[in-house]
């Protein structure tokens, strides 16, 4: 008799997820100064080491993508876990340059590596639907971790003041431990199916990927744009006040924590093709950002008026992000041979990353010949994504495109007809 397809100790992954996110929280929001305080060094140079350290590390990428398909996701999982464990205990020590440079060049590798192992964990713990409703969950649960990261990280500053610095890097390897310890029940599914062995050049071979992996850069942008260009384009070109930049990220960071599930399921009970679904979340990335035109080109000068338009703005960003993350990222996990998936998924990864490091020179520069240019330039590169990713689609596996039930009979993965639309 076979059995739901879900584990029981699929609950690991987005708990560990959350408790991940906290310690991502804990520094994130203010990395330099964080790492200013830990370490004494200047924030140039600061700026500097993780700047370098970052680009050195997504070399690790490759690495770590091979590995999981040697080795397992799960078993990648606790290595990573671990080097950021040691790596952020030992920050408070690393007062010289060239021990602060070593420890943040391992912890970059570890941390440039940790999605793309997630994203294979995700693969091999979970089939079909269930992918859905994993990832959902574990990514709603990392940004509401991320969001109490934060807050704990300025409470404990503002009570204990610079030793405060310290106190969260300590929390922070500490939560990372426990992230590692919480994955244990999780029980990757055997699979029926014959491992080939795999390479690179069978990724690099795979053109629909490749396509998948380019739309992911554009709409990657996108994402950077929260982080970046919102906070610039408020201050510098609307003249808003600095809370409404705030508050921009808190609403974010709520609505992703509260409605991301629900926002999965009603997708996903709709039956939407995976890319048409991701297509959909640049979209309505898309139409944020002609608001933002609209606020650019109009200036309003009430603060109740402006107020209130940022904050419908960042409500449609943010239920494309809801809508788009999900579905891209389980397409790209489906989209991937079992034998290869670390590597495929490290492929992926990457087109995060060069969005990253691309970001901030091109929305300064375009920023700087006109504060709308970068918003024009996003609806385009938006628009581009969502071609790609529906021209794209008769050439991706069937069921990396449309999600359909799974069932597990006896720790093998085995799957159903696919789901009626």
């Amino acid at each position: 008799m076979k059995k739901p397809d879900r584990q029981p100790g699929q609950w690991a992954l987005p708990v560990a997820a959350a408790v991940n996110g906290v310690g991502t929280g804990l520094y994130v929001p203010f990395t330099l100064v964080f790492f200013h305080s830990v370490t004494g060094l200047s924030f140039t140079v600061v700026g500097a080491v993780l700047t370098v350290t970052g680009l050195i590390g997504l070399g690790s990428l490759p690495l770590a993508g091979a590995a999981v398909d040697r080795y397992g996701a799960k078993r990648v999982q606790y290595v990573l876990y671990g080097v950021r464990v040691a790596g952020f205990a030992l920050y408070p020590f690393a007062h010289a340059l060239p021990a602060f440079a070593a420890v943040a060049l391992v912890t970059a590798a570890a941390d440039r590596a940790f999605p793309a192992a997630q994203q294979a964990l995700v693969g091999e713990v979970a089939r079909g639907a269930d992918r859905d409703r994993l990832q959902a969950a574990t990514r709603a649960l990392q940004n509401g971790g991320n969001g109490a990261g934060a807050l704990l990280a300025s409470l404990v500053i503002a009570f204990a003041g610079p030793t405060g610095y310290t106190y969260t890097a300590w929390g922070n390897a500490l939560s990372f431990a426990l992230a590692a310890l919480l994955l244990r029940p999780l029980k990757p599914l055997r699979s029926a199916t014959t491992r080939r062995r795999a390479g690179y050049r069978m990724v690099l071979a795979d053109r629909p990927f490749l396509v998948v992996t380019g739309a992911n850069f554009l709409n990657a942008l996108s994402y950077s744009a929260l982080s970046i260009l919102f906070p610039l384009f408020l201050l510098e070109w609307l003249h808003a006040p600095a809370a409404l930049t705030g508050s921009a990220f808190t609403v974010n960071t709520v609505l992703c924590a509260l409605a991301g599930v629900y926002v999965g399921s009603r997708v996903r009970r709709a039956g939407a093709r995976r890319t048409r679904a991701a297509a959909l979340g640049g979209t309505l990335f898309s139409a944020a950002f002609a608001a933002q035109i609209v606020l650019g080109t109009l200036r309003p000068a009430s603060g109740p008026v402006l107020g209130t338009a940022l904050t419908a703005v960042i409500v449609v960003y943010t239920l494309g992000e809801l809508i788009h993350s999900r579905a891209a990222e389980v397409l790209a996990v489906s989209a991937a041979p079992e034998e290869a998936r670390g590597r495929y998924m490290a492929a992926y990864q990457i087109s995060w990353s060069l969005a990253k490091a691309v970001a901030p020179s091109l929305f300064t520069t375009l920023f700087a010949a006109d504060g709308r240019l970068p918003w024009v330039v996003l609806i385009a590169t938006s628009a581009v994504a969502a071609a790609l990713l529906i021209r794209v689609e008769r050439h991706l596996p069937a069921e990396a495109v449309r999600p359909r039930p799974a069932t597990v009979a006896h720790g093998t993965a085995t799957a159903t007809a696919p789901a009626a639309a």
